[in-house]
């Protein structure tokens, strides 16, 4: 017998918390959306006023449940602060998502010791501060999703991955750790990895048509990647539906990793 409520238990995320980082822009700011009309209510986190505000503004003209702070990522003192201010808007969150990056790239001989410590600070170290805070709760509730935006640079040399890919690698051993540590307690940590998207963190590879036509031929499906394209995969990880896969890499890249 069908069941009109079966899809809403498996996907529904009415009652849940989320905390985005890097929730005003790009893919980032696509899953915030995603989750917040499934129901959860989302604290977006970025450093932009103006975007965040923008951001909610767009959530909550559709009734959904939205807030934003305003953080430094780069930063240690910054994390931690933007953690404490994130949980006090709705409560502790159920789910994590990390979308929070910077991609310098300049050629491997001339990466600094500045480039460096930057990208890891961001990319890096701001997902393992936050899952430090957050995954410990969620793991004495009994549920959890925490969920990482990587790169096809955590797999591949592509595109001067330089130092921007050693971080994105280095987040998918994080999201492993992460879940051999919590999900036997109902917390499950995965990463989402995009092919080429179009949203500002590629601007430099946007503004070259060739590259862009390029990178789409070599998909499956003959384009490039958008933010909304992130939605459904975000949404399906943050609920029910996905309690038993943990610790993985799902690839949302048209089929560029396999073709």
């Amino acid at each position: 017998m069908r069941s009109p409520s079966y899809l809403s238990e498996l996907f529904s995320l009415d009652g849940r918390v989320a905390v985005v980082t890097g929730g005003s822009s790009g893919i980032g700011r696509a899953i915030a959306a995603a989750l917040a009309q499934a129901g959860a209510s989302v604290v977006v986190v970025a450093r932009k006023e103006a975007e965040l505000a923008a951001t909610v503004d767009a959530l909550t003209a559709k009734e959904c449940r939205a807030a934003w702070v305003s953080a430094d990522l780069s930063t240690r003192d910054g994390v931690r602060a933007a953690a404490e201010q994130a949980s006090a808007v709705f409560g502790e969150p159920d789910i994590l998502v990390n979308s929070a990056g910077i991609n310098l790239r300049p050629p491997m001989g001339e990466i600094g010791d500045s480039v460096w410590d930057a990208t890891m600070a961001v990319n890096l170290e701001a997902p393992f501060l936050l899952g430090q805070r957050f995954g410990p709760g969620m793991a004495e509730r009994g549920f959890g999703r925490i969920i990482h935006i990587t790169s096809q640079q955590a797999h591949r040399a592509f595109v001067q991955s330089g130092a921007y890919g050693v971080s994105k690698g280095a987040l998918e051993s994080l999201a492993r750790s992460q879940a051999e540590a919590w999900s036997p307690y109902g917390v499950t940590c995965n990463t989402l990895v995009p092919g080429f998207v179009m949203t500002p963190l590629n601007a430099r590879l946007s503004s070259d048509p060739h590259k862009v036509a390029e990178l789409a031929a070599r998909t499956m499906m003959g384009r490039n990647g958008l933010a909304e394209d992130f939605a459904g995969a975000a949404v399906f990880l943050a609920g029910r539906a996905s309690a038993y896969i943990t610790g993985q890499a799902i690839f949302v890249d048209g089929g560029l990793s396999v073709h």
